[in-house]
């Protein structure tokens, strides 16, 4: 089944050809491709297990869920794929986007690799805190003292391990990121703990004192820190890299490593150490600071902001965030803060799923809400919430009324990246029902805000009677009239495979002379796409049709467009819908042809006019 599908997603980005790298992270395969054009958008999106699918970043990130995504990433590269081309998609893509956007893609591509070690160690916390709770041990007659000292220790192992090495870990990741070898990086890293230095948490009870040089450098192990080994793996990956360019051949198997490990030892513990160790001391209180702010406000901002930041793709900086706080102080108060945010969404995309009419909304909604609630929100997101725009915008604040909850009742969890339903294992050290509790707020706040408030069904709206032009005489018929000014071409003639293969829908397309959008019946605005380049309408008969502004446009984020409507406005045939920079946007370089599609085309019998401003005539079959 995986190859089938691994098999059917290159078909659909075309073919072996058109990809230049493949590589994926905890949730989607990302693919880059050399023609974008020769994608089959929709084809991808009706693969079986594909929950969704956009460009961002310069890749073509299609959403399959965790654990799925490694299955069928592994079947793509047994297809021809070649798995080195993971490392040539992070040297085009980090030429994209400003630097802060580049950093947060580093502290990504080096810290997804090991979430997985560090959310096993965090279940394996909620676990113990369960099976060492009086409630629980009173059940077999035992108490806190009765416990075999032996078994604290085993869970120690399990519980402990991954922070006490966790420098290992972030170094090995580092050098393989950054193309240096990662066996040196588990050395280097294993120097920053080994057990001839202070231990690091000792120190900070009390119980060790600091080693200095010079009599003012503290000497310590960097147990549970992750900036001295993350600086350290960049370094040394840069320095053994150059270091193989100026030794020979002969002599790079014995100097190269013997070199790098050498240098690197002395810089990470008497300069990279002591000085990254301070300013991760101070990013960590200012992180505690954040979340002991009063009244819950740490909880309704970062519940309110957490899935926009998904969406601008910088979210992985709560990796960095999560790892100091559990490493520090065992409990992780954003995991809790960042489910309600997750279900949320969730709740939005149940009520848009519950609410309409349209079978293909309801079909992409309600799956999307339940796998929101297992910790994925990318379809909820891209495939529902974002495209209607005031469901996202609920979602939001109910993310927002739920983290203040989380913060009011001091939630935390015992790890990270495990969220939603399944993050209840996370909280299982009596803290489970207030985790269930601010959950069900959040959900049910982004449930409701949006049956009330967030989405209006197009297909039960009312809209008023009109006599211009003869438009939509009967409930039955739609008439499309010309909505831009500009020459009237065939859809066949538009320069993009999707419109011209019709395989969105048929239609006609226009190449504009004036940059206002019309409305080309009467209907109402089933959907405003965020970056405003294409409008969904709705005849009081039911046709939809789509309007792209322009061939590529979303790569403008909506630069040079401006929405007159709203997502569930009603509206007259020649009303204005949307003004757009015509002759800004081909300034840039974008061919500015409109397609002007009906989508649900299979219900209506569809005809194809241009006479007289008539674009299309639609009766329902």
């Amino acid at each position: 089944m995986n190859k089938e599908i691994a098999s059917q997603i290159i078909s659909a980005v075309g073919g072996n050809e058109n990809i230049q790298s493949v590589a994926h992270c905890a949730t989607r395969l990302r693919i880059m491709v050399f023609d974008e054009s020769k994608i089959n958008k929709e084809e991808v999106e009706n693969i079986e297990k594909v929950k969704g699918a956009f460009f961002n970043s310069g890749q073509y990130q299609i959403i399959l869920g965790t654990g799925t995504v490694n299955k069928i990433y592994d079947e793509v590269i047994g297809l021809g794929v070649s798995g080195t081309s993971q490392q040539s998609m992070k040297a085009t893509s980090a030429k994209q986007g400003n630097i802060f956007k580049r950093a947060i893609r580093v502290f990504g591509d080096v810290f997804v690799p090991i979430i997985p070690v560090l959310v096993a160690t965090g279940l394996f916390m909620g676990l113990r805190g369960l099976l060492t709770q009086d409630l629980i041990l009173g059940w077999f007659g035992m108490s806190a003292s009765s416990i075999d000292p032996n078994f604290i220790m085993f869970t120690q192992i399990l519980t402990d391990t991954a922070f006490a090495f966790l420098p290992v870990l972030v170094c090995w990741s580092t050098f393989r990121t950054f193309g240096g070898s990662p066996a040196v990086g588990i050395v280097i890293g294993l120097m920053l703990v080994s057990p001839n230095l202070p231990n690091a948490y000792n120190v900070a009870a009390g119980s060790e004192s600091a080693l200095e040089l010079f009599g003012f450098i503290p000497i310590v192990g960097y147990q549970g820190s992750v900036l001295p080994a993350f600086i350290a793996g960049i370094i040394g990956a840069k320095l053994e890299q150059g270091l193989r360019k100026i030794i020979s051949e002969t002599f790079d198997l014995l100097v190269t490593p013997f070199l790098t490990i050498l240098i690197m030892m002395i810089l990470s513990l008497f300069i990279i150490g002591p000085i990254f160790h301070s300013i991760e001391t101070w990013v960590l209180l200012g992180t505690q600071w954040l979340l002991a702010l009063p009244f819950g406000l740490s909880g309704f901002i970062i519940g309110a902001i957490q899935q926009l930041i998904v969406v601008t793709g910088v979210h992985h900086i709560f990796n960095f965030l999560e790892v100091q706080l559990i490493a520090n102080t065992g409990a992780n108060a954003f995991n809790a803060i960042i489910t309600c945010a997750i279900v949320a969404q969730g709740g939005a995309a149940l009520a848009v799923g519950f609410k309409t009419k349209n079978k293909k909304m309801k079909a992409l909604a309600i799956p999307s809400a339940f796998s929101a609630l297992l910790g994925i929100t990318e379809p909820a997101i891209f495939g529902v919430n974002l495209r209607l725009v005031k469901p996202f915008i609920m979602g939001l604040i109910a993310g927002g009324v739920g983290g203040f909850f989380a913060s009011i009742f001091n939630l935390a969890g015992t790890g990270m990246s495990v969220t939603a339903i399944p993050g209840a294992l996370l909280y299982l050290d009596g803290q489970i029902l207030t985790y269930i509790l601010v959950n069900i707020i959040s959900f049910g706040v982004a449930f409701g805000l949006t049956w009330f408030f967030g989405y209006k069904d197009a297909q039960t709206e009312t809209t008023p009677t009109v006599d211009s032009q003869d438009n939509d005489t009967t409930t039955q018929e739609t008439k499309v009239y010309q909505c831009i000014e500009g020459e009237v071409i065939a859809l066949e003639d538009v320069p993009d495979e999707t419109f011209a293969k019709k395989m969105l829908g048929d239609g006609v397309a226009i190449i504009p002379s004036a940059g206002l959008l019309t409305a080309p019946f009467d209907g109402v605005v089933e959907m405003i796409f965020p970056t405003k380049h294409a409008i969904g309408l709705t005849s009081k008969a039911g046709l939809t049709v789509l309007v792209h502004i322009g061939l590529d446009t979303v790569q403008l984020n909506g630069e040079g467009y401006k929405s007159l409507v709203n997502v569930g406005d009603s509206f007259k045939q020649g009303d204005p819908l949307m003004e757009f920079d015509l002759e800004g946007i081909q300034a840039k370089g974008f061919k500015m042809v409109t397609p002007i599609v009906v989508t649900n085309g299979e219900e209506f019998d569809i005809t194809i006019t241009n006479e007289e401003r008539l674009l299309i005539e639609a009766s329902k079959k």
